[in-house]
């Protein structure tokens, strides 16, 4: 039984969609604001281009990792010894 207290929370069979989704957000969030600081300098013109790069990056980003997270967590499994 839950309370009102209690956050409800997705299932445990969307944990991998989760993953896929806040890693993608959080990885194109820092590369993409390093990558427009790199390319015009720390200026007002950058926070004006950097959502649009943002917003790009993460279209490409998040669909990727769908497709290459189960093959990464194979080979990290041939890799790594388990527990």
């Amino acid at each position: 039984m839950t309370s009102f207290l209690t956050p409800r929370r997705l299932p445990a069979h969307t944990a991998p969609l989760v993953t896929a989704f806040l890693l993608s957000i959080l990885m194109t969030c820092i590369v993409s604001g390093l990558a427009t600081l790199l390319s015009l300098g720390a200026t007002s013109d950058a926070l004006w281009h950097w959502p649009r790069a943002w917003d790009f990056s993460w279209l490409v980003a998040f669909p990727t990792l769908l497709l290459v997270l189960p093959l990464v967590r194979r080979a990290v499994a041939r890799i790594v010894a388990p527990l």
